[in-house]
């Protein structure tokens, strides 16, 4: 199929654009660099980003202590939860370098190019809740996902105040989490009220995590219970449909009084697996590791092929029946 022809006006658009992008680059550049020519700044020093503003970022040098500052043009893709050098300016300071990750969460941008979104991330907290009601598949995606980027998942059952009183919901609770434990994850229980933190602080204490799942589970109410001088808006539930609204607005990160951090994040919320290959879900499913690359054929999709290994292991009461009809369902949606 050719590709489609832009019309002149479309043209002139893109190029407007694209002037209009360089430009602002090349006024950034120029501000951090006069900053530098100028002698301007103090020494440097290693700072942690805490938040991202475009063009600009917001370095701590110390807790509770930071400032905005330039980055300098040679870096690129600076996010928060970054280790940087950076030089302390009046009124803006500027990075001039970034320092290794050891650890970085991407997505696909509009155009299907990975893009990071928080950096140096030691636990990805996955969240669910009695409503919206949590699906296996789509817990699934998230586990895999975090492993896939090498990021240890930990599955937080949020509004647990829910299930003290219907018996029927904790039990379809309990069954949906019953795989995990045997799998090796980590489940901490917890709700919004200050009675249900305590488990939740300890399995953030020393750690920077990010809480991930679908609208409406409570990310954000955990952040304010956690973090009431963060003052994050929370999106109401729907009576009707028991659906969350996205509310958090920009990338920021948080210290607790347990030691951890904290990052939260439109970005990293609700990432996807569009952008991955059925060989990486494949290695996302833990249980799966022992068995690959032992089916008969090379190409096998573990569906109803003969000498299936996956399948063998199912059959033997290895891999849960739920799991791996997660496993398909979450390829299905990648095919589609």
């Amino acid at each position: 199929m050719s590709k489609r022809k832009l019309s002149r006006q479309q043209t002139w658009r893109v190029e407007k654009i694209q002037e209009e992008r360089a430009a602002r680059a090349a006024r950034r550049d120029a501000a951090a660099e006069e900053a530098l020519t100028e002698g301007a700044l103090g020494p440097e020093q290693e700072g942690l980003v805490i938040a991202h503003y475009g063009t600009q970022v917001a370095v701590e040098s110390a807790p509770g202590v930071s400032q905005r500052c330039h980055i300098r043009a040679n870096i690129d893709g600076l996010v928060t939860g970054d280790r940087v050098v950076w030089c302390e300016g009046r009124p803006t300071g500027v990075v001039v370098a970034q320092l290794e990750r050891h650890s970085v969460l991407c997505r696909p941008d509009p155009y299907g190019k990975l893009k990071a979104v928080a950096a140096n991330i030691d636990q990805i907290l996955v969240v669910i809740a009695p409503y919206p009601q949590p699906h296996a598949n789509l817990l699934d995606r998230y586990l895999v996902a975090a492993e896939v980027v090498g990021i240890e998942p930990v599955i937080v059952v949020n509004k647990t105040d829910l299930l003290d009183n219907d018996a029927a919901l904790r039990a379809q609770m309990d069954t949906l989490m019953a795989p995990y434990p045997e799998l090796g994850y980590r489940i901490l229980h917890t709700c919004a009220r200050p009675s249900g933190l305590a488990t939740l602080h300890a399995g953030l204490r020393e750690r920077t995590s990010v809480f991930v799942g679908q609208s409406g589970v409570g990310k954000s109410s955990l952040v304010n219970a956690l973090l009431p001088e963060a003052a994050l808006r929370v999106g109401e539930l729907s009576e009707n449909t028991r659906k969350g609204t996205h509310t958090t607005t920009t990338a920021e990160l948080f210290h607790l009084d347990c030691g951890g951090s904290l990052i939260d994040s439109p970005g990293i919320r609700e990432f996807g697996l569009w952008h991955m290959q059925r060989e990486d879900v494949e290695y996302g499913f833990r249980e799966f590791r022992p068995h690959l690359g032992h089916c008969k054929f090379r190409d096998c999709r573990h569906q109803q092929e003969p000498g299936c290994a996956i399948l063998a292991a199912q059959k033997n009461g290895e891999i849960n029946a739920t799991r791996l009809a997660s496993y398909r369902h979450i390829v299905a949606s990648l095919e589609h």
